[in-house]
């Protein structure tokens, strides 16, 4: 019991640097023909994003991931980073880029893991659907 809150203390304590350090990492052992092109300007943890794990903006080179993965295994973690890697590369979701994220061995368990953390997409509609109806647009 103690081993596993000490785990998940370390997991929540993670920092902006270790998660420069983890994409350096993963770039040299998936994407290491690529060591010019992804190489992050910055990576660092987020509040901001509630619907994403993580983003890039291949134009200032920057990746951000939600602080809501902070305490998921290592292995979803080095996924969306990889996934944000990935698109220093190639910056849209073509067969290149998913080719580059599928050298990953856990990419399609944390794919799984993504899936299974979303809500269903009829939620989500009616979600849409309540808003729309509550907030009407002028015309409506």
């Amino acid at each position: 019991m103690l081993a596993r809150l000490a785990a998940r203390e370390e997991r929540v304590s993670r920092s902006d640097d270790e998660l420069l350090l983890r994409a350096q990492r993963l770039t040299g052992r998936y994407l290491s023909e690529y060591t010019r092109t992804a190489v992050p300007a910055s990576v660092r943890w987020v509040t901001n994003q509630s619907g994403r794990w993580g983003s890039c903006t291949p134009a200032d080179r920057t990746i951000r991931i939600s602080h809501r993965i902070q305490e998921m295994p290592d292995w979803v973690i080095d996924y969306v980073l990889l996934h944000e890697l990935a698109h220093l590369v190639v910056p849209s979701h073509n067969a290149r880029f998913w080719e580059l994220v599928g050298r990953y061995p856990k990419a399609e368990r944390a794919r799984g893991t993504w899936r299974a953390s979303r809500p269903p997409r009829a939620w989500s509609s009616v979600t849409r659907r309540a808003r729309r109806d509550a907030y009407p647009r002028a015309g409506d």
